[in-house]
C-alpha cells in the first residue's frame, strides 16, 4: 500500500518559499510596514503637531524602535507609520 506524497511534497514547498523569505524580511526594516488610509482619513491624520499636541505625547501612540522612528497606533488598526510629530483628532494626553 502505497501513501500519497502530496502532503510531504506540499510542506517541502511551503518550507522552502519560507526560507527564502527570510533574508527579505531580515534586511528590510520596512517590510511590513503599513498605513490605514481610511481611519487616517476619518481621524484627520497629518505628520505634523497641532501646537504642543504630538503623537509623541498621546496615549494612543505605540512608540517605534527609535525617539524619531515611526510607530502605531492603538485607535489606527494595522498603521505601523504614524510620525512621533504626526497628530490626530483621536489626540488624548498621555497621564
Amino acid at each position: 500500500m502505497t501513501q500519497p506524497t502530496t502532503p510531504r511534497r506540499q510542506f517541502l514547498k511551503i518550507s522552502g518559499a519560507a526560507l527564502a523569505m527570510i533574508p527579505v524580511v531580515a534586511f528590510s526594516d520596512r517590510a511590513f510596514a503599513a498605513t490605514n488610509a481610511a481611519m487616517r482619513g476619518a481621524l484627520k491624520y497629518q505628520d505634523k503637531p497641532l501646537a504642543d499636541k504630538s503623537c509623541a505625547n498621546c496615549m494612543q501612540f505605540v512608540p517605534g524602535k527609535t525617539a524619531t522612528a515611526p510607530g502605531g497606533c492603538k485607535i489606527m488598526p494595522g498603521d505601523t507609520e504614524i510620525a512621533p510629530s504626526g497628530y490626530c483628532a483621536g489626540w488624548a494626553k498621555k497621564a
